[in-house]
């Protein structure tokens, strides 16, 4: 079904999000006639999401921006299990402490995406350690266990993946999709949640809660997951050559996340603009039939929409105002990343390395026997070479796309 009544499928539909629908036609008739509170959980493994996780940040502000209710679940409780699916081997065991740290570290970036408080629309989050920290282990696996077997988990992919590979799947992770499961049920009677939002690995598990809960509650839940999100030469969205594109701007600068975006493939900037953007689809379909080098001008906008979103408009200004300088007037603009180099030199191969535009001296000895090395614009072609560090900021380019100041520390 695709000819949608309500606001939110036909918003999400319209703009690329809908993969799986557990059934369309309920979800729909409910969300033309109530307020519908969903749900995506959010582990917390590390002190910020990536962009591999924006797209499942922006259903959930859709869900908002089309009169229902946010529910975003941190998983307090699930990261000391681990989530298996898409995972090859066990993630190492985070304290309890730690956990809650990255928690407080990931909310201020749902703060620049949905709108919190106590009305019948805003966002709330909730940590699921409140409900699966005070489980009574033998009484829960007596009233939940039951309910699923080992036959149908062993179909899994996040099962399967794991024993194919003769990868260890630990007893622990094993219970994961048990806990999402009751995750669902949980939020269905403390929230009166009625769906669950994920990724298209999730399906397994969103399937699980709502069967558990029509099991237990008799109460109908509903599903919805959206298509995995690559790049037109078929790469993981958000996995860069550099490492990954968190949207903690402590971890990522502004100015490298603008130019992430600025860096999309032609062939992605539709799809892109519809997804991670709030500009109108009339004017995307403009912007992704621009042609040749006009498409530039849809990628800046993709960039500053999209940076402005997550870090603001200052920010987005400055990381576009930096780029302008950089790459089309030839000058070093204020917002690129500098390394202070403690004596009077520094060499090439230390100063790629430093700063962060190669993993390794091996890796930087390739960049300028290559030809893609350059002090002020000028190419390197030594690997010997020394930069002396005098007055002014030198600025050191790898490629095209990567450029920085070595600065004199003070």
């Amino acid at each position: 079904m695709t000819n949608y009544q309500s606001d939110l499928l036909r918003l999400l539909n319209d703009r690329g999000y809908i993969h799986q629908l557990t059934d369309a036609d309920g979800l729909d008739k409910l969300a033309g006639e109530t307020v519908v509170p969903g749900y995506i959980g959010f582990d917390a493994t590390a002190p910020s999401l990536h962009v591999g996780s924006l797209v499942q940040i922006m259903m959930l502000r859709r869900l908002q921006q089309t009169g229902h209710k946010p529910i975003v679940v941190m998983g307090g409780g699930t990261t000391k299990v681990g989530d298996p699916s898409g995972k090859d081997e066990s993630r190492k065991m985070l304290s309890t402490d730690g956990i809650n740290e990255n928690i407080a570290s990931i909310r201020r970036i749902f703060d620049n995406f949905l709108t919190f408080g106590d009305g019948p629309t805003d966002a709330v989050m909730i940590n699921n350690a409140d409900w699966l920290d005070a489980l009574q282990y033998v009484d829960f696996l007596r009233d939940i266990g039951p309910h699923f077997t080992i036959n149908r988990m062993l179909t899994f992919d996040s099962v399967k993946l794991r024993l194919e590979r003769e990868q260890p799947l630990t007893f622990l992770e094993f219970n994961y999709m048990i806990l999402q499961a009751y995750d669902f049920l949980e939020l269905s009677r403390r929230n009166d949640c009625r769906l669950q939002l994920g990724g298209s690995d999730q399906w397994g598990n969103i399937i699980n809660g709502i069967e558990l809960t029509r099991r237990i509650d008799s109460k109908q839940l509903f599903g919805l997951t959206t298509p995995l999100i690559t790049t037109a030469d078929g790469g993981k969205m958000g996995k860069t050559a550099s490492g990954a594109v968190w949207l903690n701007g402590d971890q990522l600068a502004p100015y490298d996340y603008w130019q992430f975006w600025r860096n999309t493939q032609d062939a992605d900037v539709g799809r892109f603009l519809k997804l991670f953007t709030d500009i109108d689809i009339k004017e995307i379909t403009r912007l992704e039939n621009l042609q040749g080098s006009d498409i530039n001008e849809a990628k800046k906008i993709l960039a500053d929409a999209a940076t402005t979103m997550a870090h603001g408009e200052d920010a987005a200004r400055d990381a576009a105002n930096t780029a302008q300088q950089t790459f089309e007037q030839g000058q070093a603009g204020g917002d690129l990343p500098v390394f202070e180099v403690a004596e009077d030199e520094i060499s090439i191969l230390n100063a790629l390395v430093n700063i962060g535009f190669c993993a390794s001296k091996g890796e930087a000895k390739r960049m300028v026997a290559g030809g893609g090395a350059r002090i002020d614009d000028e190419p390197v072609k030594d690997a010997g070479s020394v930069i002396v560090i005098a007055g002014d900021d030198i600025k050191i380019s790898a490629g095209k796309k990567k450029h920085g100041l070595l600065r004199r520390a003070t």
